[in-house]
Parts: C-alpha cells; structure tokens; sequence
C-alpha cells in the first residue's frame, strides 16, 4: 500500500460531491484553503499548504507549484492553462518530474454544443424573433423567413484547432459545411477536416461564413482578431469568440459592428470579466454576449471529480494521465 497522499484543493465543491472524493480517495486525504472558490478559473494566492502537498486539484499558484519538488501531480480545472505556459514552469515541472493535466476532455463537449447553439440561432433568426416578442410582438412572417439561412454548404474557420474545434468539427459534419480548421503547427493527421497552419489564416477570413475563435491566450495571439483581420471579414459572416477575451481588440470589434460591416458576433470571453454594465458592446447591433458560460453544464463539478479519480488511479499504476499537457 503505497502512502497516503496529501492533495492541495481550491475547488470548492458541492458538500455531496466531496464527500464522494474524500470516500473514493481515501486513505489520501485533502486539504484546503480557506479562499477556495467554485470558480474554476479563478487562480489561487500562495498557499503554505501547497508547499506540503503531494498533489494539487484546481488553479495553484505557478511561482509555488515551480517550487515545490515534492508535488507529483497537478490537476488543473480548466481547459485553458495560459497561467502555466511558459518556458520556465515548463522546465522547473520537467525538472521536478511534477506532471500537469488540464481538464479539456471536460470542456470540449459543452463549449462546441454552445457554439453550434449560436450559430444555429444566428442562422435561424432566433435572437429577431426573441427580441420581437419582447418588444412589439409584431408577426414579421416575410422578413425572419427570407432571412433565415442553412448551414448547409457554408464555410466555417475554426481558428484553434484544439478540442474544443475537434469536438465542433464533429457536430457540424451533419450539416455538410466546409469546415477548415487552423493550428500553429497543423500535424497532418486531423480526421475529416482540413488543418492549415494559421499564417494561412488572412486568405481565408474573406471566405468566411463563419470565424470561431477558440485560440488560447498567449503573447502570440493578444489581440489576435485586431481592426485588420476583422476588416477581412466579409458582411454577411458571423464571427463567435468562446477562446479568451483577449484575443480579440473589442473596440475593433465594437466598431465592426456599429459599421455593420459584418452579420453579427456572439462573443463568450471577454477581456474584463465581469463584464462592465456600460460596455458599449452591449448596446452594439447584432452583438449577442453570454457570461463565460460556454462550458457550463449540469453536472461540470461532478465530472472533475471522477476524471480526478480516474487520473488518480492511473497515477498510482503508472499508466499514462488524462489530458497530460506536461
């Protein structure tokens, strides 16, 4: 029997949920701080527990987890990881033989089902016919009828080839779009969908009929999406940013739409969050915002925590982790 592991947590979960961890893990036991939170993307400050764990669940501090060659295992809650992609966490992990999982295989389902959702009720008129009801309860039969489109046959750029765009690229595939996905370095063995590399990217934003923007945030993609690449866009696409809010320039943004130079932008991240009440992107035509909740479902907690004791069990047979990245 190997001994027990002490596992450092900011995730604060359900009462019923980590009873079931504690019981499914023990005899290892967790430990908290007194800030946990049940925002899985909000980072943790230092935490001397930390430096006495074996393990750690949620958003620890990258300057401690580089510090601490005791931890074997660091479970990250999110499918993002901007926080921990740098040359020297990097190394200081490789160095302390710390492995580092994120949570992407969590994340891919509900935020490609909320990026198809939108484009379908783009596509369908649904926000018109909404904002109708709600204000002069007319019947524009004729309007909402000839505007209303099919995916069918139309062009979709996924601009992030990652999970999230796989898991999209799947769901589209029934409606028969032409869907081109775009990565740094395209690996030539995507099933299905054509990858390019994203230099590629400029030719093909005038084709477009939809730009999805599901890019990690880094030094290379701040501002990703500026004035000149939105200018690309032709009128009638739609553009959808469930990636990071800043990877795209909102005033460039705000002033497309206020232009209409293109059709309309649902947009999931935004660069402050919350985002302020007297944002003009609000207000913007045809700009459509949910709160960051693109991988939001039901039963989110729940999953982390069986994909915790899963990895836990691999860990311990020396079998390789879910959604290792490091």
């Amino acid at each position: 029997m190997p001994d027990p592991l002490t596992i450092w947590s900011n995730t604060k979960l359900p009462d019923d949920l980590l009873d079931r961890l504690q019981r499914s893990i023990a005899p290892h036991r967790i430990v908290q701080p007194a800030n946990a939170t049940a925002n899985n993307l909000a980072g943790a400050p230092r935490d001397p527990q930390l430096d006495r764990a074996d393990v750690a669940l949620g958003q620890p501090d990258p300057d401690q987890v580089m510090g601490n060659a005791r931890l074997k295992w660091v479970q990250l809650t999110t499918a993002g990881y901007t926080r921990y992609d740098a040359p020297a966490f990097r190394e200081a992990v490789k160095r302390n033989g710390t492995i580092v999982c994120n949570a992407s295989s969590i994340y891919a389902e509900p935020c490609a089902q909320h990026a198809l959702a939108m484009m379908l009720a783009l596509a369908r008129r649904l926000p018109q016919a909404l904002e109708n009801q709600r204000g002069g309860r007319e019947w524009p039969y004729l309007p909402l009828r000839s505007e209303s489109r099919l995916l069918n046959g139309q062009t979709v750029l996924l601009v992030g080839y990652g999970a999230i765009a796989r898991r999209l690229a799947e769901l589209l595939a029934p409606m028969r779009m032409n869907v081109i996905g775009f990565r740094r370095h395209p690996r030539g063995d995507e099933a299905g969908v054509r990858v390019l590399a994203v230099t590629e990217l400029d030719d093909w934003l005038p084709r477009g009929d939809h730009v999805v923007n599901i890019l990690p945030l880094s030094r290379q993609t701040e501002l990703f999406f500026n004035a000149t690449r939105l200018a690309k866009l032709k009128r009638t696409a739609c553009y959808y940013n469930i990636g990071r809010g800043s990877t795209n320039d909102e005033y460039a943004l705000w002033t497309a739409l206020e232009t209409r130079h293109f059709a309309a932008a649902y947009i999931d991240a935004t660069m402050a969050e919350p985002l302020p009440p007297d944002d003009p992107l609000w207000s913007a035509p045809n700009c459509y915002i949910t709160p960051h909740t693109a991988g939001g479902h039901d039963d989110e907690f729940a999953r982390h925590v069986e994909m915790f004791i899963e990895n836990l069990r691999r860990l311990q047979a020396g079998e390789e982790l879910i959604d290792r990245i490091m």
